[in-house]
């Protein structure tokens, strides 16, 4: 489905936007028996709350949307597109004192909140659709809409239907609608151009693995995206158990949010050049599956001790760095469903983002507030660069101790790359609906760095 805002008509009902502070005085200049109707409904304007107006003709007058104190506003993102949800179908015009920001916060929102994944089962989308607010740049909310819907669609999708095949074909359709060049390497063309740790995890499923390459943009400063793209991972030989294996179709969301922020990014013709890279894999078990213990020689040529099998993104993830880096781009960053360790860290809500740039660091916070894309920068702390050394080999694949763990898998992706670098430890999954969110797969972090390009590339 493609997100879009509904064509500004006469007939637009006005969907008034009030907070506990604002609501005698909106009720006051209301219609008597609109104002009375209200009150009797209970509407106190709590966060995300609806009533719905009838006219004298017994069709909708108006609607309020409650937009809840300070302090609810800060924790509920998107309240008003709660809206979206239990209106009536219907064209709607906001009608507020919300500043710009607030605004991009509610259209965006309320697109989001069209979202329905209705692949396998039919769904009903919400009927109520939204003019796009005056002040509000319809054509870059509904680009950043349409690029978190394919990171949803794609997650949603299952493994079944969501193999590296499937996800060289999702980045095919991509790069053809705006004119990216492509480039697979699969199977054993993976060694032969060495690529060895992607061969090496993906040889083991009857799905051969592969690295996507597409470059879009003839000019301007230099960014490479790099996704983890383990379509499903059984954890391998140290095999997962069946409940931690359940959501396992959404460990390719790294690549997943990627293709989204590409879309992003073409879609508004950002003046940059953009490489996108994702090895796609699946981590399956057969007689010729690696093994713990094993010692894995990568593209950079540093060696790794593989401690285990389950901890297998950031071995694909870094031959796909090594290679974006002989490329020496501006910048580079990776996403991935990478460690438990962050969400024990943070929950699933908050993304932890890891960068030795202070500028960056700055930039990336500071436009995720204003996306309502939270992220948490976290240390490269170097001296737990010993954890990830295990003497017999350069590096090691799976620390034990089980302390650190989403800091000594960003260490050593940081081995591999040798370029300006952020990465990204996302979760992809949003278990409880929520508004602008609906229960299922979900885009994290691709809208903070679509609004941080500007300060990040100079822009």
């Amino acid at each position: 489905m493609t997100p879009t805002f509904a064509p500004d008509t006469a007939d637009a009902i006005s969907l008034l936007v009030v907070a506990p502070d604002t609501l005698d005085d909106t009720l006051a200049h209301l219609p008597d028996d609109e104002a009375a109707w209200a009150r009797t409904l209970g509407f106190a304007a709590k966060s995300g709350s609806v009533v719905v107006l009838p006219g004298k003709s017994g069709k909708v007058s108006r609607a309020l949307v409650g937009l809840g104190a300070a302090g609810a506003r800060r924790r509920n993102r998107f309240a008003i597109a709660a809206a979206a949800a239990t209106l009536p179908e219907g064209t709607y015009r906001l009608q507020s004192n919300l500043d710009v920001e607030e605004l991009n916060e509610a259209a965006l929102g309320w697109l989001l909140a069209s979202y329905t994944f209705d692949r396998y089962a039919k769904k009903d989308a919400p009927k109520a659709r939204l003019v796009v607010p005056e002040g509000v740049d319809a054509a870059r909310i509904e680009a950043i809409a349409a690029g978190e819907f394919l990171t949803r669609d794609l997650v949603n999708t299952p493994s079944s239907d969501m193999g590296p095949e499937e996800l060289e074909t999702a980045a095919r359709q991509l790069a053809e609608a705006f004119g990216a060049s492509i480039n697979v390497i699969r199977g054993d063309d993976l060694l032969a151009q060495n690529f060895p740790m992607i061969h090496t995890v993906g040889r083991a499923s009857t799905r051969a693995p592969r690295l996507i390459d597409i470059n879009w943009g003839a000019e301007g400063p230099s960014l490479t995206l790099v996704g983890k793209g383990v379509c499903f991972d059984t954890g391998g030989l140290d095999l997962k158990s069946a409940a931690t294996m359940a959501l396992m179709k959404k460990d390719m969301g790294g690549a997943a949010t990627v293709l989204g922020l590409a879309r992003m990014i073409m879609a508004t013709a950002q003046p940059i050049r953009l490489r996108v890279l994702i090895p796609a894999v699946e981590n399956a078990v057969s007689g010729n599956a690696f093994r713990p213990g094993d010692i894995l020689k990568s593209r950079k040529g540093l060696t790794v001790e593989i401690n285990n099998t389950d901890a297998e993104g950031r071995l694909v993830l870094a031959d796909a760095l090594a290679l974006g880096s002989e490329a020496g781009p501006d910048l580079m960053i990776s996403m991935a469903t990478l460690t438990g360790a962050a969400r024990v860290a943070l929950g699933p809500d908050v993304v932890p983002f890891f960068t030795d740039s202070d500028s960056a660091g700055t930039a990336i916070a500071k436009a995720s507030q204003a996306a309502r894309d939270p992220v948490w920068r976290m240390p490269f702390h170097d001296p737990y660069e010993a954890l990830i050394e295990p003497g017999i080999a350069d590096l090691d694949n799976a620390p034990g101790g089980g302390m650190a763990g989403a800091i000594t898998a960003a260490l050593f992706l940081r081995r591999f790359a040798s370029v300006p670098y952020a990465h990204f430890d996302i979760f992809c999954w949003q278990a409880t609906a929520a508004p602008g969110r609906p229960k299922g797969g979900v885009g994290q972090g691709a809208r903070a760095l679509f609004e941080a390009l500007p300060d990040l590339l100079g822009l």
